[in-house]
């Protein structure tokens, strides 16, 4: 057996191997989503989306939970709790009867609705999520902005971009096809000058076979007659000396 020694070494190596284990075992995070700003109006209401994705499966241990700090303040405040599968709604707070829960943890969705905006609600929104044994991991924030009248800028920015957007491609695409078009027809002209060339050329060698040939046959036709005339003249030359000779 062994002694007190011997008990106070294995309580050591336990708790040593204990220690190595949760140091050296990776932790498995959960990852959560939401919008970075979203705008709203008073008295509408708006739509705070949180997804997020887990490794492990969907437990009925799940919770989550979305807290709120107000603008220009520190402190941030719990105003939804879900956790065994039931939602806890704020009753008595500035969100009291206002927020309403539209996720469905199963489908790894968290978003809630708060009606009847108002200028109480600027501020940051938080969603954090504990899905075990995926416990660690960083929570998401939305910022909400309150307006008197949703604010025309955004719109009008986000409209001017995609117009610009859109217009840049069509010139681009409408040159692409005008240089196309451009070369294609001075690929044709030339296509075409180069056989109005070829014909001409074909031409000017069959017209100059042709007066190449012309010529010999004239110089022929020439001599012949040469020899025609030298002929009649030599038989009119012979036939006035016979004459003569008759005469004497």
């Amino acid at each position: 057996m062994g002694g007190p020694g011997s008990l106070g070494r294995e309580s050591a190596f336990l708790l040593a191997v204990l220690v190595s284990t949760m140091v050296l075992t990776p932790t498995v995070a959960i990852n959560v989503y939401t919008d970075r700003v979203v705008h709203g109006t008073v008295g509408s209401h708006i739509r705070l989306s949180c997804s997020f994705w887990s490794k492990e499966w969907i437990s009925d241990d799940i919770s989550l939970t979305w807290h709120f700090q107000p603008e220009y303040s520190r402190d941030s405040i719990s105003i939804f709790h879900y956790a065994k599968g039931q939602p806890y709604i704020d009753d008595v707070g500035a969100f009291k009867e206002r927020i309403e829960w539209i996720g469905n943890a199963r489908w790894k969705d968290g978003s809630i609705i708060i009606h009847n905006l108002d200028y109480t609600d600027n501020g940051t929104f938080t969603c954090d999520v504990k899905n075990p044994p995926d416990i660690v991991g960083k929570s998401s924030q939305v910022t909400l902005y309150v307006f008197e009248n949703v604010p025309t800028r955004y719109g009008v920015v986000l409209g001017a971009v995609i117009g610009g957007v859109l217009l840049v491609a069509l010139v681009v695409v409408a040159l692409a096809y005008l240089i196309r078009y451009c070369w294609l027809r001075r690929q044709a002209t030339l296509q075409r000058r180069l056989s109005a060339m070829e014909k001409g050329r074909l031409r000017l060698g069959k017209d100059s076979s042709k007066r190449g040939r012309q010529p010999p046959v004239l110089y022929a036709m020439l001599d012949h007659s040469r020899l025609t005339k030298s002929a009649s003249e030599k038989k009119s030359k012979g036939g006035l000396g016979d004459s003569r000779k008759d005469k004497k």
